[in-house]
Parts: structure tokens; C-alpha cells; sequence
């Protein structure tokens, strides 16, 4: 079952959110509910999961109280992942939380749609109901997700962007006028001959980059963090 909250604007016009036509809610958003729905089944079986799963798409708010409350974050966040308990195993998969308001800034950031985000932030959260752990696995979900992907025809998946694979970039003019680069590339080589600032900045990275490989790290950004979960709900 997909559940969608109406936007502010509507539902303080109406004054409580069951007063608000669904079909508006829908319609304010510029989304498809069969259309959504549909993509979930599909993601779903690809995934592996049987069972239902219910989503809430709601504002970031909503998501903000949910992160606060079961993850101990209080802030927004895109997408929340509540595993059903055992006993639930293959009636009910989980549910899923997705804020519209964060994930309609990363669609901009990306040069996509909302729909398209979505659908990201839905495969996204059913690779985590299926168990899958991209903060303390060895890459596993990061591949799975990048293969359904590309299968599912969806833009850069979060883990994705995090890791800087494939992100996508705003076109537009650059910071600095024609030949400003040229002038300031001979500038550093006249300012260090020897190239010292260079291979120390490359050693930097490097060990840097090894340390991340070996030991794992923390990723936090604004509209998506991941980091340790607790009671079993991951982002």
C-alpha cells in the first residue's frame, strides 16, 4: 500500500489531512499512485522480497520526527527502512518512509524527475529491507543496487553518489574567464617547480583513500546520511 500526505498548502486549506481528495494529493505532487505502485512491484521481485510493503511518502517533517525518533537523528532525512519483525517474514516485508520535499531537491540536483527519485529512493529502501547493509558489507549492496539500476533504467543510485560514481553535473559557465585556468595553472608550477605540493597532496589522498578501504567510514550529507542504525531501521 503507497500512502501519500498531502502538501501544507493543502492540507491547511482543508484543515485535516483525511478531508484532502486523494486524487489531489496526487495530482499536487504530479505523481502517479498506480504508477508508483506498479515500479514497486517490479523493484520488489527483482529484489527478492515477498510479502507486502507499505510505503509512506510524506513531507520532511514527518520524516524528520521518524528519524528522530528511531534513529536518534533530529533532522531530515530521504528515505527510511523499517524491516517487519520475524514472525511478519513473508506476509509483510516492511515499510518504507520517503520524504517529498528532500527528495524533490536531490531530483533538481540531479537533473531528473521526482518520479525518477523516487523510484531510486524506493529500490534503495528495499535492498535494505532484504538485509542488505551498504555501511558494514564489503560492497555487496552497492553492486546489487548499481545492477538493478541499470536493469530497472533508473538514474545514480545513492550509494552512487556517495561514493562519487557516475554522479551527474550541472551544466553552466565557469567560475573563472577565458584563460583564468591557463594563468593559474602556470601560476602554482612557477609558485612550486618541483611539484612538492602536488605528490604531497596525491600521498594525502592516497592514504586517505586506503584508510576508507580498510576501516570504513561515515558518510553525512543534507537529505541523506548514513551512518550506524539503530533498532534496526537503516537509511
Amino acid at each position: 500500500m503507497m500512502t501519500l500526505e498531502p502538501p501544507r498548502t493543502l492540507s491547511g486549506n482543508a484543515g485535516k489531512l483525511g478531508q484532502v481528495p486523494d486524487a489531489e494529493v496526487w495530482r499536487a505532487w504530479g505523481l502517479s499512485r498506480s504508477g508508483l505502485s506498479r515500479f514497486l512491484r517490479v523493484a520488489q521481485a527483482e529484489v527478492g522480497l515477498k510479502g507486502e510493503v507499505e510505503v509512506l511518502l510524506a513531507g520532511d517533517r514527518t520524516l524528520r520526527r521518524l528519524n528522530r525518533e528511531y534513529r536518534g537523528k533530529d533532522k531530515a532525512t530521504d528515505v527510511l527502512s523499517f524491516p517487519a519483525a520475524e514472525e511478519l517474514v513473508g506476509a509483510h516485508c516492511g515499510d518504507l518512509a520517503i520524504s517529498l520535499e528532500t527528495a524533490k531537491r536531490q531530483a533538481e540536483d540531479q537533473g531528473h524527475t521526482l518520479r525518477d527519485e523516487l523510484r531510486v529512493l524506493l529500490l534503495h529502501g528495499l535492498l535494505h529491507l532484504s538485509g542488505m547493509d551498504h555501511e558494514v558489507d564489503r560492497g555487496e549492496m552497492a553492486e546489487r543496487e548499481e545492477e538493478l539500476r541499470d536493469k530497472l533504467r533508473l538514474p545514480n543510485g545513492l550509494i552512487a553518489r556517495v561514493e562519487g560514481r557516475g554522479t551527474a553535473r550541472k551544466k553552466g559557465r565557469s567560475r573563472f574567464p577565458g584563460g583564468m585556468k591557463e594563468r593559474k595553472a602556470k601560476a602554482t608550477a612557477a609558485a612550486d617547480p618541483d611539484g612538492m605540493t602536488a605528490r604531497k597532496t596525491k600521498a594525502k589522498a592516497s592514504a586517505r583513500a586506503k584508510a576508507l578501504r580498510t576501516k570504513g567510514t561515515t558518510f553525512g550529507r543534507e537529505g541523506h546520511e548514513v551512518k550506524q542504525h539503530r533498532r534496526g531501521v537503516r537509511a
